[in-house]
């Protein structure tokens, strides 16, 4: 079952790259207490999100930050060291995006927004989508239909939700 509006979050166990490497950051690590936009990718460095979807965000940290949101944070699965690299040549980290590493899809999984394309060598990835998360509960919801796209799931569309 997909994930829904007024839903609270599953506990899941992401991993980033913080200043001693590898850190463990769960659902409540992340969500609890914060009012949080959530987009998620297929892959890093893959054309429509890097091209669309991460810089629609980069492009509007500033404006949904004075809407009121605390945190940006960026899931795809793939693994931590991918993430940081993405988030450091896409200029995402500087603009105070948080790069989550799903690495086993566990979180992805949970949500029932996982996904299987072999022919472009992605395997139990995440479809793209976005949400706005108050306290690990799921307000807005936007999940993109057509996977080339990054449209109803994008920062512009996000801060026009707010």
């Amino acid at each position: 079952m997909t994930i829904s509006v007024g839903d609270t979050l599953p506990d899941a166990t992401f991993v980033a790259i913080g200043p001693n490497g590898p850190e463990p950051k769960t659902t409540a690590d992340v969500f609890a207490g914060r009012k949080v936009a959530l987009f998620a990718v297929p892959g890093a460095f893959t054309p429509t999100c890097s091209l669309n979807h991460l810089p629609s965000f980069v492009d509007n940290a500033a404006a949904l930050t004075e809407k009121g949101v605390d945190a940006i944070v960026c899931v795809s699965v793939n693994d931590p060291f991918v993430m940081k690299a993405w988030g450091e040549s896409s200029g995402a980290i500087a603009a105070g995006l948080q790069m989550m590493a799903d690495p086993q899809a566990e979180f992805t999984k949970a949500l029932g927004l996982d996904f299987t394309a072999p022919p472009a060598g992605l395997i139990s990835r995440s479809k793209r989508y976005s949400m706005v998360v108050e306290d690990k509960v799921v307000k807005v919801f936007n999940l993109e239909e057509t996977p080339g796209k990054a449209e109803v799931s994008s920062g512009t569309a996000m801060l026009d939700q707010l």
